[in-house]
């Protein structure tokens, strides 16, 4: 069942709600929407639990405003659905951006309505290389390689992107479904995301998870190199560090059985 949520004047966000039991809300990735997660959606339901699926402002069913994509408010309109939908004891599972908006919704709100925390090939705590903190690309290879080609060329630039994104070969016809999801988002929000992805530092929001968090990361991400995963293992106390050999960025599909396995096992657990 899908249904729309006010999280500020006149923006309003799209969730997916489907099915009865333990709710797990998930978060999409940059630049994608709540649809990266179809082959999730079709399995939870089956094992009692209630996927919740939110598309951000500017991505996917959502309003799309020219502002409102720092971290902040990504994570305000967390907590605004979560609310609207009165949760309590959730499971908060999120993908890569949506894994740090994951992580700073903890900080920020406290954990409210979290009870499980799983951060899947998450781009935190910090997406770009910084003083103490030489993993991923540089603000300026971000710069060069993502935000500007943009301007010039977005459905290029997210093709090169997707390219990046799954360690083994996939069909064409899924690629092709893949990037359309990209291509549903705002252009500006594409673009206001990438800078918040390039700017934000989270590192001083894992010592304030609290609850148990699972971190389920490939071996091979080329997007979040798997140096981030060790980094928040080692940051949040109460986590549980999951390697996908055989996985780039897209472990939810490139191992997809292991994916929903070890995810359904966590939530249950």
């Amino acid at each position: 069942m899908g249904r729309y949520v006010q999280v500020e004047p006149n923006v309003k966000v799209y969730v997916e709600d489907i099915g009865e039991g333990t709710p797990v809300v998930f978060l999409h990735g940059w630049p994608v929407n709540y649809k990266m997660f179809e082959y999730q959606l079709n399995v939870l339901p089956n094992h009692g639990i209630r996927a919740i699926a939110i598309d951000f402002r500017g991505y996917g069913l959502s309003d799309k405003p020219s502002t409102g994509y720092d971290y902040d408010r990504m994570a305000d309109d967390v907590r605004a659905v979560i609310d609207d939908l009165e949760l309590k004891d959730a499971v908060l599972a999120g993908f890569s951006m949506g894994g740090a908006i994951a992580v700073h919704y903890m900080a920020r709100h406290k954990g409210h309505g979290v009870s499980k925390l799983t951060l899947l090939s998450a781009a935190a705590p910090v997406f770009t290389q910084r003083e103490g903190y030489p993993y991923g690309l540089t603000p300026e290879q971000l710069n060069e390689q993502i935000i500007e080609p943009i301007f010039a060329d977005r459905p290029k630039l997210l093709e090169t992107f997707g390219g990046m994104f799954f360690a083994k070969k996939h069909s064409q016809p899924f690629m092709d479904w893949f990037h359309a999801l990209g291509m549903e988002a705002s252009s500006y929000g594409t673009i206001c995301s990438a800078i918040a992805l390039r700017d934000e530092d989270l590192r001083g929001d894992l010592s304030s998870i609290q609850v148990p968090t699972a971190i389920l990361h490939g071996k091979k991400d080329e997007i979040c190199p798997f140096e981030f995963a060790e980094q928040m293992h080692q940051g949040i106390a109460s986590s549980q560090l999951i390697a996908f050999e055989e996985s780039g960025h897209g472990a939810f599909y490139d191992e997809l059985e292991k994916f929903n396995s070890e995810l359904i096992r966590f939530i249950q657990s």
